[in-house]
C-alpha cells in the first residue's frame, strides 16, 4: 500500500521557470544549480527536465559523478572545487568543471600531471568572506593558473553575490564595483548573478548565470512568492488525513499541551512530521490546505504526524488530500511561518519521501 505523504514534481514548471531566466538574462549562458539533490527535487530528474541548460553546477564530487554515471554530458561545474589530488583527477578524467577558490586548490592543480585540459573557474572574494581570493590576490592566482599547461586558457571568472535579495541594499552594487576593478581588463568569461542576482540586479547576469532557486519556482527575496516574479512552483507537498478527532473545549493537542481549544474543536491528523522534513518550528496557525480548504495547524510538530484544526470545514474524513505547500499554498508563506526560508523546506524533504514526477 502507498503512504500517504509524497512530493509531485512538475516537470513543465521547471522548464518554465528555465524559460523566464532566459528572458530576464537572453545573452547569458545558463549553468543550473542542482545541488543538494536539486533541492530536494529528485537530481537525476530535474536535470532531466532541465536538459536545455547550458550547464550544471553542484556542490560536490560525488553529485557530478552521479550525473555523469546517468548519462549527462553537458558541462558540469564543482562549485566547491575539489579537496585532493585524488578527487582532481577523477574530476578531469570525468570532464568536470572546477571551481578554484583557494591557493591550495591551486597548488593541487600546479602538481597535476598533464593528463588533457581541463576547465577551470576562478572565484573572487568581493565580501561575502566565505571563498574565493581576495580581490587583492586575484591577480596572482589568475597568472599562477594561467601558466599550467593543463588548465584552458581564460578561465571563467566568478563571484558570489551576498546580499543580493535585499533589493537596493549597497552591498551588492560595492560587490558588482570590486568585481569589475579586480577583473578589469582580464580576458575571460564572467559569471555573478544567481536566482536575487538575476532578478533584481542586471549588471551582475554577465556571460554564466547561476540560477537556483528560481529554477524551482520560489521567490529569493523576503515577503515575495515565486508567482509574482513569473515563476511557476515546481514542489506541491503532499499527504492525506488519517483520522478525525472531536476535540472539547479546554483540551490540549499533542506533545506538551501547547495548543489548547477554545471552543468544541474539529481536528484533523495528517501523516507528515518532521521525519519527513515538515519543519518541526512551524507553529499553530501555520497554513495547510486540506480538501483545498485553508485549515491551520494545532499542536506541535511530531515526528510522523501533524494536527490541523478544520472546524467549519466541510465532510473532512481520512482519506482526504492534503496540501503542506505547493501549487495553491506557497511553500514561501510556509517559510515564514516557520521561521525559516523555502530553500531550507524544500532541501529538507527526507528521502523516505517518494518523489512522483508529472
Amino acid at each position: 500500500m502507498q503512504t500517504p505523504i509524497r512530493a509531485i514534481v512538475d516537470t513543465a514548471a521547471l522548464f518554465h521557470n528555465l524559460g523566464r531566466v532566459r528572458e530576464l538574462a537572453p545573452g547569458a549562458l545558463v549553468m543550473a544549480v542542482v545541488k543538494a539533490n536539486a533541492y530536494g527535487h529528485g537530481l537525476e530528474k530535474t536535470v532531466a527536465a532541465l536538459a536545455e541548460a547550458d550547464g550544471f553546477a553542484v556542490a560536490r564530487l560525488e553529485e557530478a559523478l552521479a550525473l555523469r554515471a546517468a548519462g549527462v554530458r553537458r558541462r558540469i561545474l564543482l562549485l566547491e572545487g575539489v579537496l585532493s589530488a585524488a578527487q582532481l583527477a577523477v574530476a578531469a578524467q570525468e570532464g568536470l568543471e572546477v571551481m578554484i577558490h583557494s591557493f591550495e586548490q591551486l597548488r593541487l592543480v600546479e602538481e597535476r600531471p598533464d593528463a588533457g585540459v581541463m576547465r577551470a573557474w576562478l572565484k573572487v572574494d568581493t565580501g561575502m568572506n566565505r571563498l574565493g581570493f581576495r580581490v587583492e590576490e586575484f591577480a596572482e592566482a589568475r597568472q599562477r593558473l594561467t601558466r599550467v599547461s593543463g588548465v584552458a586558457r581564460d578561465p571563467v571568472l566568478a563571484t558570489h553575490l551576498a546580499n543580493a535579495d535585499v533589493v537596493g541594499d549597497p552591498k551588492t552594487a560595492q560587490q558588482l564595483a570590486a568585481f569589475e576593478s579586480a577583473t578589469r581588463g582580464v580576458p575571460g568569461e564572467r559569471s555573478i548573478a544567481n536566482s536575487a542576482g538575476i532578478l533584481a540586479w542586471p549588471g551582475a547576469r554577465g556571460d554564466w548565470v547561476r540560477p537556483g532557486l528560481m529554477l524551482y519556482g520560489a521567490s529569493p527575496f523576503p515577503g515575495g512568492t515565486g508567482r509574482g516574479l513569473g515563476l511557476r512552483p515546481v514542489m506541491s507537498f503532499q499527504s492525506s488525513v488519517i483520522a478525525v478527532r472531536r476535540v472539547r473545549t479546554g483540551e490540549t493537542v499533542g506533545y506538551g499541551g501547547d495548543w489548547r481549544a477554545e471552543r468544541e474543536t474539529v481536528v484533523a491528523v495528517v501523516a507528515a512530521g518532521y521525519g519527513d522534513g515538515y519543519p518541526r518550528s512551524a507553529p499553530s496557525g501555520t497554513p495547510v490546505l486540506v480538501n483545498g480548504h485553508r485549515a491551520t495547524l494545532a499542536g506541535r510538530v511530531s515526528m510522523d504526524m501533524i494536527t490541523v484544526d478544520v472546524t467549519g470545514l466541510p465532510d473532512v474524513s481520512v482519506g482526504d488530500p492534503v496540501e503542506l505547500w505547493g501549487d495553491a499554498l506557497p511553500v514561501e508563506e510556509v517559510a515564514r511561518r516557520a521561521g525559516t526560508i523555502p530553500y531550507q523546506l524544500m532541501c529538507a524533504v527526507s528521502q523516505r519521501v517518494p518523489r512522483e514526477t508529472r
